[in-house]
């Protein structure tokens, strides 16, 4: 029979292993390994019964199989015998048989009833040799049956020595195992009593731990409940602050344009209605109040941007500043990262309503000067050769690229004329294919100087490579003989 004792075997693994952490949070793990130890221990008592068993049986068997074996034995010895008999018996026989047949021999003829007696005698002379034939065989089959018996009760005398050292291992186990279950019955003992034991502390742990969590949960209801009402105050003084602010903001510039002398425009002579204009140096400046629509402030950035493209229809009117200035709350601009809008034709600043008064001073200085009256004449002739140098450029560009773009038609049109049909459409396919992409132009992206003169610098090397005249003093001098503009007739 096999035993399984892996369950046993883990339990004592584990239990060698088990510290107070373990006992305290994992002794379910030794509640699962004693039942599956128990259920193996179970099952090696049961093996045990069933070998003691089997031993009785086998026990029982062997003293049959001896008693059998003794009364072959005696049967044998007992054939024997009466084989031993007969012989004898046989051996007496032929001299009285030998003496008959001579004396039948002699006296044949005289004695008829002796032929009958020695026909007789020959019968039981055939009897007995077929009952020595017969006891012969028999003995012979003895014997076989006899060494069957003895190889048959060597092998159970051998396999009852092996249950017997079986059974003895078994005991031997079965002792041993009786002691470790002595041993986890007392450990088990300890451990339902630590188990209680730290039943009763964790109960008054979690009894404590509860009164804290209530406590530490009032606290902090009441701290959100505090929050949440200083929160509300902040969120209603800023709607108060948001929904005052374009009266605040007029109210402002109203005292700034009386302090400072500067037109305060009640009512615009153009079309719109801006929250507040200030006319400075013959032009109208506005200012428009914008605050947060909602608590909200992460959308103010969008919809900043939004209302800096709305005042383009201001910057249609005649005498309008191409500057326009949105006034927001001071405790919105930690909200905003971008303060400036540069847009095709005018620019929109973001200010707070503290800046108002720097703004309107800064703008107000713009009537100390009568533009460029007030320059002196070096400044002025600066402006007008810088102006001129930038007109001359201008045209002198749009009169290259004429040339250039009539002799591109021309190249187009020689294309289509003088290019074999099939090559024509060849090229026709590689037309459609081809797609020319170049640099958008970005709103608040600057155009640096330095990357366009390194791009021209290694366009001019890739065309010197090339063996293409580049140098600027012969181009110069050779676009400058072109003619730009057209002699007037001499009256």
């Amino acid at each position: 029979m096999e035993s399984n004792t892996d369950n046993l075997k883990r339990l004592i693994e584990r239990l060698k292993t088990f510290n107070f952490i373990d006992r305290l949070f994992r002794w379910s793990i030794i509640r699962t390994l004693l039942i599956d130890a128990a259920s193996d221990l179970q099952g090696l008592l049961s093996n045990l019964d069933g070998v003691k068993s089997n031993l009785i049986r086998l026990e029982a068997d062997n003293s049959g199989l001896a008693k059998d074996l003794q009364l072959s034995r005696e049967n044998a010895i007992r054939q024997e015998n009466d084989i031993n008999r007969i012989n004898s018996i046989c051996q007496e026989k032929d001299p009285k048989i030998s003496l008959l047949s001579n004396d039948l021999a002699s006296e044949r003829s005289r004695n008829g009833s002796l032929q009958e007696q020695v026909n007789l005698l020959n019968a039981d002379i055939r009897v007995f040799k077929e009952n020595i034939t017969n006891f012969t065989s028999e003995n012979d089959r003895l014997k076989k049956d006899n060494a069957t018996i003895t190889e048959s009760l060597t092998n159970q005398n051998q396999r009852n020595s092996d249950l017997s050292n079986e059974l003895a291992g078994l005991k031997q186990k079965l002792t041993d195992i009786e002691q470790e279950l002595s041993v986890f019955k007392n450990q088990n003992t300890q451990l339902i009593a630590n188990e209680e034991f730290r039943k009763t502390e964790h109960s008054n742990a979690v009894a404590s731990l509860h009164r804290i969590q209530e406590q530490i949960q009032n606290e902090r209801n009441r701290e959100l409940e505090e929050r949440h009402l200083m929160e509300t105050d902040r969120l209603k003084k800023l709607r108060e602050t948001w929904s005052n602010h374009e009266a605040l903001v007029k109210h402002q510039i109203k005292q700034i344009c009386a302090k400072h002398t500067v037109e305060y425009v009640e009512k615009v002579p153009f079309k719109g209605n801006p929250d507040n204009t200030i006319k400075v140096a013959e032009e109208f400046i506005i200012f428009d109040a914008k605050s947060p629509g909602s608590d909200v402030l992460t959308n103010l950035p969008g919809y900043l941007k939004a209302q800096s493209e709305s005042v383009k229809k201001y910057i249609k009117e005649e005498f309008v500043k191409k500057d326009i200035f949105l006034v927001v709350p001071s405790n919105t601009l930690e909200y905003l990262e971008q303060f400036v809008f540069h847009l095709a034709d005018y620019t929109v600043f973001i200010i707070s309503v503290d800046a108002l008064e720097p703004v309107i001073l800064s703008l107000k200085k713009i009537e100390e000067y009568e533009f460029a009256e007030q320059l002196n004449p070096e400044d002025r002739d600066n402006i007008c050769r810088v102006l001129g140098k930038f007109a001359h450029l201008s045209k002198r560009r749009i009169q290259i690229d004429s040339y250039f773009a009539k002799q591109v038609f021309e190249l187009a049109y020689r294309c289509e004329t003088d290019l074999p049909t099939d090559i024509h459409q060849k090229v026709i396919e590689f037309e459609k294919s081809e797609k020319l992409n170049p640099p958008t132009e970005k709103r608040a992206k600057q155009i640096n100087l330095k990357e366009l003169e390194k791009d021209n610098s290694k366009i001019l090397s890739e065309a010197g490579t090339q063996g293409i005249v580049i140098q600027d003093d012969v181009l110069s001098f050779e676009i400058e003989k072109l003619q730009l503009y057209k002699e007037e007739p001499l009256n």
